[in-house]
């Protein structure tokens, strides 16, 4: 065939009914489908992972109202490119045109830049359609998304996947001059390479095509040798990463151990530099565990300087003894409680002065003023404790930040603290 277009572009489904998933958005019915059905478009926002249809429903919505397309990438394009875009919908409006700007990765662009086209939008001079694979409650300016509809486009299935592998197969703009015979595994075994992305799923599938014969049979053992063993979809800075690192602190503190394991070596496959998920365990260890084993924290401390000093990959199994050792130990966030508690005591409270019994009086003069004095030394009081001795500013009065749990060693720690602080009540 003379068209060099890669297998992907040819393959763009040209109507709706060429889509392979996102049925909650584009079933019979649905407001999206009848909005681009009916030609009614409104700006909006394509919010989903890579390879799931963004761009083909952006040109969909295009074509439904006969509206120019226009496609500019917030990656490449710099203002010349924004202005130049606006001015072209401006003239096709005052020929009686309608314009769909189609803005990739809309949250690339910086705050000034996405409120240039807010005016353009609001006076329907253009229809913006923005794609994202971040979360735009972050990304995009509350005033442009208060503009836009949000729709939220899903991972397509490894079934959904196997359909447009199976539509390439046997499409004259695909591969049906290729005749090639496709075991079932084969393509259930591209679709899971692909991890939801389509557009990975037909570059994989036309690579493999390339290498063969027509009427050749395309075997599983043709995907394996061309794929390599990257199945997993992850980007260190996008929502994937703070998605997975909120699945580990979760299912740390959820004593899962398996699942919690699971997610840290996902982030390890992903490229998760080792040093950040020590810190992230380090962290978790104080706050979501604390003196309910105190043990935490210092292994935690021991695993990620084993890491530092093997290097990896050796160093990696002391953060998953580590992984597995966070998940099973009581949980308490009653120091991590503590410490908030004292936080907010001290941002509402004055520069209450130091009570005299507790200042160090290491001068004449500072004696002379009372400073120490009173002090009761608590080695030579009954049972180790000055009782009476206050702690607080007298303006704050004597509080009680830390609320110890009745997990693990804390359980000893709350039957101490209680047994004193009902003496020094009594006193």
């Amino acid at each position: 065939m003379n068209d060099s277009r890669p297998l992907a572009e040819r393959m763009r489904p040209a109507v709706l009914d060429e889509v392979v998933g996102q049925a909650h958005l584009l079933a019979s019915g649905k407001p999206l489908r009848r909005a681009i059905e009916q030609g009614h478009l409104h700006s909006m926002i394509l919010w989903g992972p890579p390879g799931c249809g963004k761009t083909t429903l952006a040109r969909l919505c295009a074509q439904s109202t006969s509206a120019a397309f226009l496609q500019i990438s917030a990656v490449l394009a710099g203002v010349a490119d924004v202005r130049r875009a606006v001015a072209e919908a401006q003239a096709r409006r005052d020929m009686g045109g309608r314009t769909v700007l189609f803005v990739d990765e809309v949250h690339r662009f910086n705050k000034a830049q996405q409120d240039a086209f807010l005016p353009h939008v609001e006076s329907g001079m253009i229809t913006l359609i923005g794609a994202t694979t971040e979360n735009p409650s972050f990304e995009v300016v509350g005033a442009l998304l208060s503009r836009c509809r949000v729709h939220v486009l899903k991972p397509l299935t490894a079934e959904d996947i196997v359909a447009a592998l199976q539509a390439a197969l046997r499409d004259a703009r695909g591969l049906a001059h290729m005749d090639l015979r496709a075991h079932a595994e084969a393509l259930l075994t591209i679709a899971e390479f692909a991890d939801g992305d389509v557009r990975r799923a037909l570059t994989l599938l036309e690579v493999i095509a390339d290498g063969m014969s027509v009427g050749d049979a395309l075997t599983e053992a043709h995907v394996l040798a061309a794929a390599g063993d990257k199945r997993r979809r992850f980007d260190k800075g996008g929502e994937a990463f703070y998605d997975q690192i909120s699945a580990l602190h979760k299912t740390l503190r959820s004593s899962n151990p398996d699942a919690a394991l699971y997610w840290f070596c996902r982030m390890l496959d992903g490229g998760t530099d080792a040093n950040y998920l020590a810190r992230r365990l380090t962290r978790f260890a104080s706050e979501d565990i604390g003196n309910a084993d105190p043990r935490a924290l210092a292994l935690a401390l021991d695993a990620w300087q084993s890491y530092e000093r093997l290097g990896s990959p050796e160093g990696e199994v002391a953060l998953a003894q580590l992984v597995i050792y966070l998940a099973v130990a009581p949980k308490s966030n009653a120091c991590y409680r503590a410490y908030k508690n004292a936080v907010a005591l001290v941002q509402e409270s004055g520069s209450d002065q130091v009570p005299m019994e507790l200042r160090n009086a290491p001068t004449k003069l500072m004696k002379g003023l009372g400073y120490g004095k009173g002090y009761q030394y608590d080695h030579d009081q009954e049972d180790g404790v000055a009782y009476a001795q206050r702690g607080f500013p007298e303006s704050l009065g004597e509080r009680e930040l830390y609320t110890p749990t009745d997990r693990g060693l804390e359980a000893k720690i709350g039957e101490r603290l209680k047994w004193i602080r009902e003496r020094r009540a009594g006193r």
